[in-house]
């Protein structure tokens, strides 16, 4: 099964629509399956006087309230209508968060595969609600969650109807960059195995070997963040990848898709040069007679492996030779 990479544009754009476009064609050329935005109006997401999360306090004037930080952050809905159709014609598929039911309902009309539920909005019950109701698959990210809460979260989109097989859990930590001992990958399996769902990761690592090992243990969908360029102003850029970051990262991830194979143990069609060159054949240690008994002494095992295997060793040892041998002639049964 292919991993869906997701490539987290979010507000790397800076409320650009120019510099959104950009992101949209280097993403697509780092082999993202999809982009992915959040559309939102900022007075119905926070107040006016909230503060700034931690991450967020290092973009922007000091007095700077979160409110207007997300204002000049905002597309318009033109804006998005035409993003979606810019994300066609460069061949990858459009996705955008909403944080309300107004936004869904907007982004449902640009006929998007998946519905994202953001790490903020896993309580909210009425929006939980409105998403499990669409018919839609489902993709809810669980950053700063414990596992009762994802838990409620799953019941009410199922029970709003989301089909449990159309939903994905991605395992988050939502702290901007994620220290490494604070990942806690293995959550992941535990959440899809609880759930009984597919399972991914989003990532705010400041690499990207944690998505590969996602990808490894069987993560579906992978999202990390994308920008031009981390030194640009913005509250995501630096925990972002570039775009040959992000390039390199989808083709590790396809790489490691190759190597995990069915499960199966077998020989490879690139093994069965080798296999004969480095096993070994029974072949006679000195000269032997016709008619003198075969031992340890004047029998050893030695490289080609195209003679008779060394696990027929103890069947052969105390047989009469039918045959002369000279030293290193294949022994024949």
């Amino acid at each position: 099964m292919t991993t869906l990479t997701i490539a987290e544009i979010g507000v790397n754009h800076n409320g650009e629509l120019g510099h959104a476009e950009e992101l949209v064609i280097q993403a697509a050329n780092s082999g993202a399956d999809f982009v992915k935005f959040q559309t939102f109006k900022s007075e119905r997401v926070v107040t006016e006087s909230s503060k700034k999360a931690f991450y967020q306090t290092k973009d922007g004037p000091d007095n700077e309230s979160q409110f207007d930080l997300l204002k000049r952050l905002e597309l318009s809905p033109n804006d998005f209508r035409h993003l979606s159709q810019f994300a066609k014609q460069a061949g990858i598929d459009f996705l955008s968060t909403g944080f309300d039911i107004q936004d869904v309902s907007f982004i449902c009309e640009l006929n998007v595969p998946y519905l994202k539920v953001p790490s903020g909005e896993i309580t909210n019950k009425p929006l939980l609600d409105y998403i499990g109701n669409l018919g839609k698959p489902v993709i809810l990210s669980t950053g700063m969650s414990a596992i009762d809460e994802v838990e409620s979260a799953v019941n009410c989109l199922c029970q709003a109807g989301l089909d449990r097989t159309d939903l994905t859990i991605l395992h988050c930590n939502s702290a901007y960059p994620t220290p490494y001992q604070d990942v806690n990958l293995k959550a992941m399996l535990t959440m899809g195995e609880t759930f009984g769902t597919k399972f991914g990761y989003s990532d705010h690592t400041p690499g990207v070997e944690v998505p590969i090992a996602a990808v490894a243990l069987g993560a579906t969908i992978i999202e990390k963040h994308f920008t031009l360029d981390r030194n640009l102003p913005g509250p995501d850029q630096n925990t972002s990848l570039e775009p040959t970051e992000f390039s390199n990262m989808v083709h590790s991830i396809r790489n490691i898709e190759a190597a995990l194979g069915n499960g199966e143990k077998f020989v490879s069609e690139s093994e069965l040069e080798n296999r004969d060159v480095v096993r070994r054949s029974i072949v006679a240690a000195r000269s032997i007679d016709m008619g003198e008994r075969l031992t340890s002494s004047n029998l050893t095992v030695k490289r080609p492996g195209k003679g008779l295997s060394p696990m027929a060793w103890d069947s052969i040892v105390g047989q009469v030779s039918k045959h002369c041998y000279q030293k290193d002639d294949f022994i024949k049964p």
